[in-house]
């Protein structure tokens, strides 16, 4: 991997800690897994989109389905100019725009109001429909979690892709393995992704989730025939913080003041960027 990118999202991770530490509130663990995923969109050149026009009739579309994961998306518009540091740091203040999960009402850069679980593929699915409609020369890309992939509107929203061949359809699976409080395999016992989402007639690709690199390659592949296409990115949740990694209990929650300090090692943070 290009050794500055590994660089920027080293730093991408410490503004996200900084920017969710002052606000009081945000999930950390889940940023961290899918951090990658976003930084290759939006930096590695696969998103087609317009920085100075949000609103550009044919830029490609991106959902993060797992609104939990906000932070690493506010982060990464901040590196590419869309969102400025500034605004990012009214994060959860009284009146602010940036709250704890993507909102078009606030930012004109976000495509779909996620949170509610569940619910981006299905806007997705409207989204590369219109697009086919519409003639446009332009994709949807939807990020997953997989614990996520529990609600049933996912499945509804996978048989109608497969059935309308919407073949301008990316889904990013975050398989980090994790969920709330417990392993996914753990929580609803089910065949491998891959199996279940080629029977929804799905092409099914896997790739390292946090290797740019090998996310690159991957999403640039030509889609199967007429087939919508699902990337399993396999992520490490809390990627970056030892403490955090592969541990459910992360999920939604901030250090004490014994834990911080293992974070601001591993993030080298110092205690007056803290201050």
């Amino acid at each position: 991997m290009n050794q500055l990118d590994i660089e920027e999202c080293a730093k991408l991770r410490k503004l996200i800690f900084l920017t969710g530490y002052k606000g009081g509130m945000a999930h950390l663990a889940s940023c961290y897994s899918c951090l990658e995923i976003i930084y290759t969109l939006y930096v590695k050149g696969v998103l087609r989109y317009d920085p100075q026009d949000p609103s550009w009739k044919d830029r490609d579309r991106f959902v993060l389905s797992k609104g939990h994961g906000a932070l690493a998306l506010y982060a990464v518009l901040c590196k590419t100019g869309v969102l400025s540091k500034k605004e990012l740091g009214t994060y959860l203040q009284p009146g602010c725009h940036i709250g704890g999960e993507p909102c078009t009402r606030n930012l004109p850069c976000i495509e779909a109001t996620t949170g509610s679980l569940g619910h981006g593929l299905p806007m997705a699915v409207g989204m590369a429909l219109g697009q086919k409609i519409d003639g446009m020369p332009a994709k949807t890309y939807v990020l997953l979690g997989d614990g996520e992939c529990q609600e049933g509107s996912i499945w509804e929203a996978a048989m109608a892709a497969s059935s309308m061949q919407l073949d301008n359809l990316v889904v990013i699976l975050d398989a980090n393995g994790l969920q709330k409080t417990n392993r996914v395999d753990e929580t609803l016992r089910v065949v491998s992704w891959q199996e279940k989402w080629e029977s929804f007639g799905w092409t099914v690709r896997n790739t390292d989730g946090h290797d740019m690199d090998q996310l690159c390659q991957t999403l640039r592949q030509p889609p199967g025939a007429r087939r919508p296409t699902l990337i399993i990115a396999h992520t490490v949740k809390g990627k970056g913080v030892p403490l955090m990694e592969n541990d459910p209990k992360w999920h939604f929650r901030l250090p004490n003041r014994k834990e911080l300090k293992q974070f601001q090692r591993a993030l080298q943070i110092s205690d007056k960027e803290l201050e």
